[in-house]
């Protein structure tokens, strides 16, 4: 693994430093700092941010040129990622360039393409993804919501559940049951509609810290032309399982993290003594605590260092990637916990209107963290990965 940049992607970096500094990004982070990218409001504020990724391609930096991206290679999008994260910035895709984008590309006909791809990229349309449903998370082959055919439409009536965004999107691309009478991954196929479509209603999930960033999405009996299917009919599981080439490294995890500490280092510092541990009986556990967290810190900016030298390899991290997203998951709740001891008492505030534990902030980041360990694949599964793929452990 080699950590030092060469002339080339040295002088890379320094185009991306002065793009960043060239479009007052700095400006921008600050402005959104905690709230939805993916909310309207949020979205016309950072409109020129995104105006200048997308003129650069940088928006979509995996996609290819001829797709309006620009084309780079897994070492050059991790350059760009890596000092997006160290400024506090996000490149604004969402799921329609993360995801969606690139399944359209190798799978979408080409009006498709031709009709939704450069919205994509301009980031004038978002979308959500209708996977998991109440009885289908992990196991998502068990879904049951149901697309029943009609001539050149689809009759579409379910359920999903977790649905990031559903309340900001402007289309779903999400999978279907179509031949009930199927093997379990067969039978299924991925459809894409618009969100205000008749029939589609969007319910919010508050979670446990408060936030709405969920939603149950009802189907009641939808219509959705053939034209809108990606793929094969019933070959819907392959279509949305495609693993496309885009950066996957966990880099804006790993930094995020790093930044984090160091903003929990500064507040330490400010707070009044008598509000936090530090000046009183526990406060030499709480700075070892933090150290460990530092360190833990570094292994995770080292995984994605590990992730993206296999993918400058042509190569596609597996249980490398596994690994990576058990042990940061992990430490995002290490850090919560960490932060809610540094303040004692004061920890369990969770009110915006007292200034104390970051006027709430540490609580609230305590409940939001429980999740981390769900989210993109529970921790339960990415062992399992790294038992038989990593290891080559027998299946129990």
């Amino acid at each position: 693994m080699d950590l030092d940049d060469t002339p080339e992607q040295a002088a890379f970096r320094t185009q991306v430093l002065a793009f960043i500094d060239q479009h007052g990004a700095k400006a921008m982070a600050e402005e959104t700092e905690g709230e939805a990218l993916l909310s309207r409001e949020v979205r016309a504020k950072t409109k020129g941010w995104r105006d200048a990724l997308v003129a650069s391609g940088w928006i979509a930096p995996a996609w290819p040129k001829e797709y309006g991206g620009a084309g780079l290679s897994a070492t050059e999008q991790f350059i760009l990622n890596e000092e997006l994260a160290e400024h506090g910035l996000s490149n604004v895709g969402g799921f329609g360039v993360m995801m969606f984008g690139p399944t359209l590309m190798i799978h979408g006909t080409p009006e498709q393409k031709q009709e939704h791809l450069g919205k994509i990229q301009r980031g004038e349309v978002v979308w959500c993804q209708g996977w998991s449903e109440p009885s289908a998370g992990s196991d998502l082959a068990s879904l049951q919501t149901r697309a029943i055919r009609e001539g050149d439409e689809y009759v579409l009536n379910g359920q999903k559940i977790w649905t990031s965004g559903a309340q900001h999107a402007d289309w779903m691309y999400m999978l279907a049951r179509t031949d009930p009478d199927a093997p379990k991954h067969r039978g299924i196929s991925l459809l894409m509609f618009p969100m205000d479509s008749p029939g589609v209603s969007v319910r919010p999930l508050i979670n446990l810290a408060n936030n709405h960033g969920f939603n149950e999405v009802f189907f009641e009996d939808v219509r959705v032309p053939v034209s809108n299917r990606v793929g094969e009919e019933n070959r819907g599981w392959y279509v949305g399982m495609t693993l496309t080439d885009y950066e996957r490294s966990g880099i804006g995890s790993a930094v995020g993290t790093q930044r984090r500490l160091r903003g929990l280092r500064q507040a330490a510092l400010d707070a009044p003594p008598e509000q936090t541990v530090l000046g009183r009986t526990g406060g030499t556990m709480w700075r070892l605590a933090f150290t460990d967290r530092w360190i833990e810190a570094e292994i995770a900016r080292l995984f994605s260092y590990l992730n993206i030298t296999i993918q400058a390899r042509n190569m596609v991290p597996n249980y490398e990637a596994s690994m990576s997203k058990l042990f940061t998951s992990e430490l995002n709740q290490r850090i919560a916990s960490t932060t809610l001891r540094l303040y004692g008492l004061y920890g369990s505030l969770w009110d915006t209107g007292r200034p104390e534990a970051q006027s709430g902030k540490a609580a609230a980041g305590y409940l939001g963290a429980v999740s981390s360990t769900i989210a993109g694949g529970t921790s339960e599964v990415q062992r399992n990965i790294i038992a038989t793929r990593g290891l080559g452990l027998p299946r129990g």
